[in-house]
């Protein structure tokens, strides 16, 4: 198994977080996903990585920020 990659968005100003995390997914290796952190849904995102063949599941964490684990449409965990 791959490690994730992590990118930490939070408390980034726009559109720090959006860069960092699309210049991740342009890195990835096959059977790794981004996991993302920011303090608030990045709604915009999700259309964008539903274009660009990804998917994306997103948890709201104790701590009130968010955690969207991101990885190709066809990979299997």
């Amino acid at each position: 198994m791959k490690q994730d990659v992590l990118v930490d968005g939070r408390w980034l100003m726009p559109p720090e977080p959006m860069e960092k995390v699309l210049l991740a997914l342009d890195q990835l290796r096959p059977g790794q996903r981004v996991r993302f952190l920011l303090h608030r849904e990045p709604h915009p995102l999700y259309g964008i990585l539903e274009n660009m063949g990804y998917r994306h599941q997103t948890h709201l964490l104790p701590d009130g920020c968010y955690e969207i684990l991101i990885e190709a449409r066809g990979a299997c965990r």
